[in-house]
């Protein structure tokens, strides 16, 4: 296997080509139309069958070869940040306050690469299925896809995914078994109370206060519920109540990012909000209401599956360049939401001493598009003989 990798390394300006479009025209989430149109372009060049609008902005490409029955998923993300981009590239994003600052411009065109690939070699004998998914930032393009038919329109036995994340080794594949990535809930509170003059506090309800004592008592949640050897966060990342010194304000909201990696911690953790939530408001005599986000998912990596790709990478990469277990994280990823309906393998592919992703001066290390193509190219090979 570690011919493709050469080979996809020689040939590999064409992907660099590919990174360098992308990047400079990012689109946020469901406005990715730019991205849309020139990998479906590209894709038709190649001879797949290409589906577009699948997710609102998403694009399926099938190619299948030979007689044989199966049939597998490739998955990369296309949506950028509303991040202005901090590092002076020469190919910078060319759309002010837009970012690839996450590297699914890379996600794409390392797919991409592999895609002509794996078209034109044609060593392979089933059905290939390329999924360009819009909207990972919000977590609301996988669950948009699979909503407009993709396993329906598009069966597959297993799907993939894969994400660079800096503090890793350049060009090293991390597989972890079992969950990897939290569910995320992005909830917002409502506290309604009644306004008045600062000077006359007596005449209020105050949502403020309240909000500043549900803020402290959300803490206690993940602190004196949670197990010190399970995981979760709590975090307000929004408080906004008020625009002046001299007014008690009428509203309060608090907008929330629940982090949980087991069902379980999560059911109670929700629970824990709600009752929270309805305790501080009663205390403090205001109405309150939860406006819960669409439910989250938890990464969970099938077992098998996992096992096999580390195998299939090791023998692409050598056995120092793979690592099982890899790490696990708190952030998530709606990659999750294929994961509970067909078997799936998601893999950290490392982007070396560099700034986090969503850092206005996070730049993705060119040296792993190689590395990720070929990566794709082997499970292609591997899973379709």
């Amino acid at each position: 296997m570690k011919q493709i990798l050469d080979t996809i390394s020689a040939g590999q300006t064409g992907i660099q080509e590919h990174f360098h479009y992308l990047h400079q025209n990012p689109g946020l989430a469901f406005e990715e139309t730019v991205a849309a149109s020139y990998i479906a372009g590209k894709l038709r060049e190649w001879g797949y069958e290409v589906t577009e609008g699948l997710g609102q902005t998403g694009v399926v490409a099938r190619l299948k070869v030979g007689d044989g029955q199966a049939s597998i998923g490739l998955r990369a993300d296309t949506d950028a940040l509303p991040v202005q981009e901090g590092a002076d590239l020469p190919y910078k994003s060319q759309i002010a306050s837009k970012s690839h600052m996450c590297g699914h411009d890379a996600h794409s065109a390392m797919l991409l690469g592999a895609a002509e690939y794996l078209a034109k070699t044609k060593n392979f004998n089933g059905t290939l299925n390329l999924v360009f998914q819009p909207a990972e930032e919000i977590m609301a393009g996988a669950p948009g896809m699979i909503a407009d038919g993709l396993f329906e329109k598009f069966p597959m036995d297993v799907i993939f995914g894969m994400h660079n994340m800096p503090g890793l080794l350049a060009g090293k594949l991390h597989f972890t078994s079992g969950p990897i990535m939290a569910a995320v809930d992005n909830w917002e509170i409502v506290l309604t109370g009644v306004g008045s003059h600062g000077s006359m506090p007596e005449k209020s309800i105050d949502p403020l206060v309240a909000g500043a004592a549900l803020v402290m008592s959300l803490q206690t949640i993940v602190s004196r519920n949670v197990a010190p050897m399970d995981a979760a966060v709590v975090s307000v990342g929004a408080f906004q109540s008020g625009d002046a010194g001299n007014v008690i304000p009428q509203n309060a909201t608090l907008r929330l990012s629940v982090r949980t990696r087991k069902p379980e911690t999560r059911q109670m953790v929700l629970d824990k909000i709600r009752s929270i939530t309805k305790a501080t408001a009663e205390a403090y005599n205001v109405q309150s209401e939860i406006k819960e986000g669409p439910p989250g998912a938890i990464l969970i990596n099938n077992p098998e599956q996992t096992e096999r790709c580390t195998q299939i990478a090791r023998a692409l990469l050598g056995e120092d360049n793979v690592v099982n277990p890899g790490p696990t994280f708190m952030g998530s990823e709606d990659f999750a939401f294929y994961a509970e309906k067909i078997p799936g393998v998601y893999a950290f592919v490392g982007n070396g001493d560099t700034y986090n992703v969503h850092h206005p001066m996070y730049v993705f290390d060119e040296k792993v598009l190689p590395v990720g193509s070929a990566y794709w190219v082997a499970i292609a090979e591997s899973y379709l003989k």
